[in-house]
């Protein structure tokens, strides 16, 4: 998938022009590439739809105009950019209760290293995690995970007669959830067989 250029990017005038459509746009297509894992722990899959909206969003919170600072901007979240034999998901812990967020981050930690792809009964590709989001004590409520596919695990998560499923194998949050087929089929369209 191709990395955001600074030729992607609108200034931060053009981009208020656009803004509302482009959201609007974006919240749709997030919808599409967003799978719930058990109570509160949510994947939103990144690509480069999604990573542009980031990148112009942080642009218009920090007022970014130099063009130094916004390829800046432009390198962190390219990281987010899934290559061509992968998937890329910002992983969410979603617990709005703030006294019980507190109680369960350090329950979580390492929770980013038990992830896992499972593609019907013969393939299981274990996350690639972002390090340093859990800590001696506490975890993060953002990780960073990618599922690096060969191509016949590209093959079989394109074949949709095969169950997808994405699952989390921690000691204190055990879940798996079924990856829609909508979902699905948006996801597959990042991956390129060589």
């Amino acid at each position: 998938m191709r990395k955001i250029t600074l030729a992607d990017v609108h200034d931060i005038a053009e981009y208020e022009k656009i803004r509302e459509e482009f959201r609007r746009a974006i919240i749709a297509l997030k919808k599409r590439r967003r799978v719930q894992v058990g109570d509160f722990v949510t994947f939103v899959f990144e690509n480069q739809e999604t990573v542009l909206f980031q990148i112009q969003e942080m642009m218009r919170a920090e007022r970014i105009v130099h063009e130094d600072k916004i390829q800046q901007e432009i390198d962190i979240y390219n990281e987010l950019i899934p290559e061509d034999n992968e998937l890329s998901a910002t992983m969410l812990i979603e617990i709005d209760d703030l006294k019980v967020l507190r109680q369960w981050l350090p329950k979580l930690v390492g929770i980013e290293e038990q992830v896992w792809l499972r593609i019907g009964d013969r393939h299981a590709v274990r996350a690639l995690y972002e390090p340093g989001r859990s800590k001696e004590g506490t975890t993060s409520t953002v990780h960073y995970v990618r599922f690096r596919l060969s191509p016949e695990e590209i093959r079989a998560f394109k074949d949709e007669s095969l169950p997808a499923v994405l699952a989390i194998t921690h000691k204190n949050y055990r879940a798996e959830a079924t990856i829609p087929l909508e979902v699905r089929r948006s996801l597959a369209e990042d991956l390129v067989l060589p």
